[in-house]
């Protein structure tokens, strides 16, 4: 199971989060507090962002006075969870847009309220004033504060297009004010985006993957009655994501996300009697399961290509059955081993390194976890078929990880010359359906080992395949080497 999940979820769930926090159910009670927005009445533009109807989360009238909101459905969820405590959630338009007396006035009311145990602010990045920070650092140290910032995509054209009226330059300047202040943010981003390409969603992601952020809500573009949006769709004919796109993507998304972030939101939950497009979205539940069954299926999770390792791990776990025979060549500081112990509980792990201390930290963490299926070797893995005589042929998966000891000496690295001796032999020792696993990485010595080993392959005419988790060049990377 996912760590941040209570429900056998692979990505950090808001439910883990709150429980985590407070040991309790927490649920958001949202508010329409009559704000406008600059996008509105004309101070950055007019009409708002072309998918705007009324404000997203407008579920009551503004004439409806504040605490009337707020009772009517608290108690409706309260139902649910008796004993749960509340999020007062100022969702409709821009939240911080007013004068700070009316925004101290509205906010303060609902934090007097009983077993309210925090706010989220839902804004623009444009939209808080310098003496409205002062006054939300200052809240910030008495109660959980959340802001949440509309960003909905990096792309400037695409921003333009919606008539977002705020650049991502005001958004980071935003961004980076709120973090000094150690404020929480949530950033909300929508997929299919006229003329966005899935690429570009990504991109808008792997973006936030790297900001200081608390959470993200992820949702897909709503076509609504009465929007421009739905002007532009008439007339242009634009592609709305399939639910099979959306989910595709989704899934794209969380694997580049950070674990650490919070999803806030995973699909939306349009009003049925305004939505025009997509109508799949009506069934948010599919969605959700949609997305569970995605991931199960690639066997992934939040923040899987975050590194090149998780791939490794997720070609392990596809292939090894437990009872097969495993050679780790490289231990260093025996995570490697310790993994494939586990996978192969039945079978045996064999593992090599020239470092004593490699093999002394290895043996601790394995006993420390009451492995016994394991044989390490203080040798060169360029031995392997010397060594290991009696397998020949009978080995499943060879593991290379090469470089230097974690936390040891940098200077002590594999090299080119035995990666290589050690990489021919293992063709000697791995089973008609074996794998060999390379990870290599972007030292002098590792560029070495990468131009031995390719060109070793493409000289002896053997396949493999390439996985990159990154566009940085000098990130580390697999190769994958299956016997047919």
């Amino acid at each position: 199971m996912f760590k941040y999940t209570l429900d056998n979820k692979r990505y950090h769930t808001l439910n883990y989060y709150y429980q985590n926090k407070y040991g309790c159910k927490v649920f958001k009670v949202s508010l329409n507090a009559g704000f406008s927005c600059p996008n509105i009445d004309g101070t950055k533009g007019y009409g708002g962002c072309i998918y705007c109807s009324h404000g997203s989360g407008d579920y009551y009238e503004e004439k409806t006075d504040l605490l009337t909101q707020f009772n009517e459905v608290k108690e409706r969820l309260h139902k649910k969870w008796p004993k749960a405590k509340y999020i007062g959630y100022f969702q409709a338009n821009t939240n911080t847009y007013a004068p700070l007396s009316e925004l101290k006035k509205k906010y303060e009311l609902i934090l007097k309220q009983d077993n309210v145990v925090g706010l989220n602010i839902a804004t623009r990045p444009d939209s808080i004033s310098d003496e409205a920070l002062e006054y939300l650092e200052e809240l910030n140290k008495r109660t959980d504060l959340v802001i949440e910032l509309g960003l909905q995509t990096i792309h400037n054209k695409t921003a333009k297009l919606i008539n977002r009226g705020s650049t991502l330059e005001e958004f980071e300047d935003c961004l980076e004010k709120l973090n000094k202040r150690n404020i929480d943010v949530v950033v909300h981003i929508i997929n299919g985006l006229p003329y966005e390409t899935k690429e570009m969603m990504i991109e808008t992601a792997k973006y936030l993957s790297n900001k200081k952020i608390l959470g993200i809500k992820i949702h897909m573009l709503h076509i609504l009655k009465d929007t421009n949006l739905l002007k532009l769709y008439i007339k242009e004919n634009f592609h709305v994501l399939t639910k099979e796109e959306y989910v595709d993507i989704v899934c794209d998304q969380l694997e580049y996300l950070n674990e650490n972030i919070v999803i806030n939101r995973i699909t939306g939950d349009p009003d049925k009697d305004e939505l025009i497009e997509p109508t799949w979205l009506i069934k948010k539940f599919g969605v959700l399961n949609n997305i569970d069954k995605e991931l199960v299926k690639r066997n992934t999770y939040q923040g899987f290509n975050r590194s090149i390792l998780n791939r490794v791990k997720q070609i392990e776990e596809n292939t090894l059955k437990s009872n097969d025979l495993v050679v780790d060549m490289t231990i260093g500081n025996g995570n490697d081993t310790l993994f494939l112990c586990n996978l192969v509980n039945k079978g045996h792990v064999f593992g090599f390194d020239v470092q004593k201390s490699a093999i002394d930290n290895t043996t601790k963490l394995l006993n420390e976890n009451d492995f016994t299926n394991y044989t390490l070797f203080n040798e060169s893995h360029e031995n392997i078929n010397r060594i290991l005589n009696k397998y020949i042929g009978k080995i499943s998966l060879i593991l290379f990880n090469l470089g230097y000891l974690p936390g040891g000496d940098k200077s002590i690295t594999t090299n080119h010359k035995s990666t290589l001796n050690a990489l021919k032999n293992s063709f000697k020792m791995i089973n008609n359906k074996g794998i060999i696993l390379i990870v290599l990485y972007s030292h002098k010595e590792g560029k070495k080992e990468e131009i031995e080993i390719k060109k070793y392959l493409i000289e002896n005419n053997i396949d493999y395949n390439e996985f990159h988790n990154t566009d940085n060049t000098n990130s580390p990377f697999l190769i994958q080497i299956k016997r047919k």
